[in-house]
C-alpha cells in the first residue's frame, strides 16, 4: 500500500469522532503527503481542512459538536477542578484544563475583566483558537466557554470565576502555554454588591492552593465603538485597577472587541479622558489591541460572504498576534502585593462600616447623656441632700433586625459587643480570615474571639427609650461602675467622664480608618479608588469635629486628586449599593 493510501486510511480512522456530522462526505478526499500535514475533505459547498492525528482531528473527536457550520463549532472537553473544593452546583472558583502541561515551556496568564455584554466570552474562545493554530480555511471553531447569547439570564449573571488552561499547542503560534482567568461581567443589573463578591473571589484565587500566583496581563475588555466611559464603565475599570499594586500598571492593557479594523479613536479618547491606569506607549496613549467578534458566525453560501468572513478572521488574528506578542514579552507580576491591597481594602471597608455604625451608637449615647445631664441639673440640690425621687432618663439599647441582602448573604456579628463586624458576608473561613487574626476579631470594639461571633441573617442596631428610675438607683449604678476608685465623683461628673470615654473611642476609630487609607495610598495602583472616595466626606466631617486639621488637609487633598472618572465611579457605587 502506498504512503498516500496509508494516510487516507489513517484519516478515516482519525475522524471517527465526526460521525455525528451526517453532511460530511468521506468519499471525496484530497490527500497531501504527511510531511505537508494537511488533508482536505469536501463537505457540501465549502472545503474543510483536517489535520493528522496530532492536530484538530484529535481535538474534534474529543469534543462535543455544537453546530454543523461552516464553520463547524465544537465545545472542547476539559478536565474540571473546583478550586474551592465545593460541589459543581456551588463552586464559584473553577479550573478547566485542555491537554497536559509540558513544563519545559513557560506559561502566560491573562486576567480578563469587562462589563456584561462586552464580548469577553467570544474573545476567550478566539484567543484559544489562535493558540491552537486554527486557520480560516480549517472551517472549524472550538469553544472553551459558552457564548453569553446562548446562556439564560441567570447563567450569564453567574458570579463564578473560571480559569482556563490551554496546554499542548506550544509552538503552533506562540512558544508558551496559556492560562485565562475569566471574571463575571461587572456592572450587571444586580448591583455593585455582587461586583464586590468578584473581588473576594479573586482574592481567594490568588491565595488558595492551586490558584493563580502570577499574572502577565490584565485585559480591560470594552467595545471598540465606546465613545465615552459612563459611570458604570468607570466603576468597572476603577474597581479592577484598585485591586492591584503599583507594579501591575505596565501589564494592564485595553482589549477592544467588535472592531471594524480601524483605529478605535473614540474608545481610546474615552480611556485617556477617564485616566484609566494602564500601560502607555511612547506617545502616552493607552496600549490596546483590537479584535473582531465574528469568527464563529455562520458563513453564507455566497462567495462574498466567504470573503467578508475571511477578512474578519484575518483582522482579528492580526490583533491576536500583537496581543500574544505582548504576552510573550510581558514580565510576570506576582499577585502577592495585589492580595495585600485587597486585604487592606476589604479590612478598610469592614472597619469603616463598623465605625460608622459605632459612631452612630456613640452619638446616640452622647445625646442621651446630655438629656440626662439636663434632668439631673434640675435636681442638683435634691441629689446633694441624698434625697430619693423619681426621674425619667434616656437609655440606649441594642435590637436584632433581620437583613434583606441577597439570599446567600449573611452578617458576621459579635454577641459580646453587640456589633456588626462584617455585613454582608458571603464567605466564612476564606473571606473572614481577613477579619479575624490569630482567633481575634479585628473589627469589633472588644477584639473578641471567634467564639463570640456568629454568621447569621441578622444585624444589631442601636435605639433609645425613655425609662423611669430613681435618683438612688441611678447613683447606685454609677457607684458600682467606679468601685475601687479613690476619687469620689458626683453623678454629673460621672456623666461627663462617660462622654469623654465615648469621644476617645470615636477618635481611635477615626485614626484607625485614616491609617488604613494612608496604607492604601502607598501600595495601591489606583489609590484614589471609588471605594476610598465614598468614605472621604464622612471622614473629613468627623476629623473636623475632632479638630485634627492635618488629617483634614490630607483627606481634602486626596479628594481633590480624584478625577472625573473616580468621582463618577463613586457616585455610581453610592447609587447602586
Amino acid at each position: 500500500m502506498s504512503q498516500v493510501q496509508d494516510t487516507a486510511e489513517e484519516l478515516h480512522s482519525d475522524t471517527s469522532g465526526l460521525e455525528r456530522d451526517e453532511g460530511m462526505n468521506f468519499d471525496h478526499v484530497l490527500v497531501s503527503t504527511p510531511e505537508q500535514g494537511v488533508f482536505q475533505t469536501h463537505t457540501g459547498h465549502c472545503t474543510q481542512r483536517a489535520t493528522d492525528g496530532t492536530g484538530f482531528s484529535r481535538n474534534i473527536s474529543e469534543s462535543v459538536k455544537l453546530d454543523d457550520g461552516p464553520p463547524a463549532r465544537y465545545h472542547l472537553r476539559t478536565k474540571r477542578l473546583n478550586l474551592d473544593k465545593l460541589s459543581d452546583e456551588k463552586s464559584t472558583l473553577r479550573r478547566f484544563t485542555v491537554g497536559t502541561r509540558d513544563h519545559k515551556y513557560p506559561n502566560k496568564t491573562v486576567l480578563l475583566v469587562g462589563a456584561t455584554g462586552s464580548g469577553k466570552s467570544t474573545l476567550i474562545n478566539a484567543l484559544v483558537n489562535f493558540v491552537m493554530g486554527v486557520k480560516f480555511g480549517d472551517k472549524v471553531w472550538f469553544e472553551i466557554v459558552e457564548e453569553e447569547k446562548n446562556k439564560s439570564q441567570a447563567q450569564s449573571q453567574t458570579t463564578t470565576v473560571s480559569v482556563y488552561e490551554v496546554f499542548g499547542f506550544e509552538g503552533k503560534t506562540v512558544p508558551y502555554s496559556l492560562t485565562i482567568v475569566d471574571t463575571p461581567g461587572y456592572g450587571d443589573t444586580r448591583g455593585v454588591e455582587y461586583d464586590g463578591i468578584v473581588i473576594k473571589q479573586l482574592q481567594d484565587l490568588f491565595s488558595i492552593s492551586g490558584g493563580v500566583r502570577t499574572i502577565n496581563a490584565v485585559g480591560l475588555v470594552l467595545k471598540a465603538s465606546e465613545n465615552r466611559l459612563d459611570e458604570r464603565m468607570a466603576y468597572i475599570f476603577n474597581s479592577v485597577t484598585s485591586l492591584f499594586g503599583r507594579d501591575m500598571e505596565q501589564n494592564i492593557v485595553a482589549l477592544m472587541t467588535h472592531s471594524d479594523g480601524g483605529k478605535p479613536e473614540n474608545a481610546l479618547n474615552a480611556l485617556k479622558k477617564a485616566t484609566v491606569k494602564c500601560a502607555r506607549d511612547e506617545k502616552d496613549n493607552p496600549v490596546y489591541f483590537t479584535f473582531n467578534n465574528r469568527q464563529n458566525e455562520p458563513i453564507g453560501d455566497d462567495s462574498d460572504d466567504e470573503d467578508v468572513a475571511e477578512g474578519s478572521f484575518k483582522r482579528s488574528n492580526r490583533g491576536m498576534k500583537k496581543f500574544t506578542g505582548f504576552l510573550e514579552k510581558a514580565v510576570s507580576q506576582s499577585v502577592e502585593e495585589s492580595v495585600d491591597v485587597m486585604n487592606n481594602r476589604e479590612q478598610l471597608t469592614a472597619k469603616i462600616q463598623n465605625f460608622i455604625e459605632r459612631v452612630g451608637t456613640i452619638e446616640i449615647k452622647q445625646k442621651a447623656i446630655e438629656m440626662n445631664k439636663d434632668t439631673l441639673s434640675k435636681h442638683e440640690k435634691e441629689i446633694k441632700e441624698n434625697k430619693n425621687f423619681e426621674i425619667y432618663t434616656v437609655e440606649d439599647y441594642k435590637v436584632v433586625k433581620p437583613i434583606h441582602h441577597y439570599k446567600k448573604d449573611k452578617a458576621v456579628t459579635c454577641g459580646r459587643c453587640k456589633e456588626n463586624c462584617h455585613n454582608p458576608c458571603d464567605h466564612w473561613a476564606r473571606w473572614c480570615s481577613n477579619i479575624f487574626k490569630d482567633g481575634k476579631c479585628t473589627v469589633c470594639r472588644g477584639r473578641c474571639s471567634t467564639d463570640h461571633h456568629v454568621r447569621e441573617k441578622f444585624i444589631y442596631e442601636t435605639e433609645t427609650r425613655t425609662v423611669k428610675t430613681t435618683a438612688k438607683e441611678m447613683k447606685a449604678k454609677y457607684e458600682k461602675s467606679k468601685e475601687g476608685k479613690e476619687k469620689q465623683t458626683t453623678l454629673l461628673e460621672d456623666l461627663k467622664f462617660e462622654m469623654f470615654v465615648l469621644q476617645q473611642d470615636k477618635n481611635r476609630c477615626l485614626d484607625d480608618a485614616f491609617q488604613r487609607i494612608e496604607r492604601l495610598e502607598k501600595i495601591a495602583l489606583n489609590k484614589d479608588s471609588a471605594s476610598t472616595f465614598q468614605h472621604l466626606d464622612f471622614l473629613i466631617e468627623k476629623m473636623e469635629e475632632k479638630g485634627d486639621t492635618e488629617k483634614v488637609h490630607k483627606l481634602e487633598s486626596m479628594k481633590r486628586r480624584m478625577d472625573d472618572s473616580d468621582m463618577a465611579a463613586a457616585e455610581f457605587k453610592k447609587r447602586k449599593v
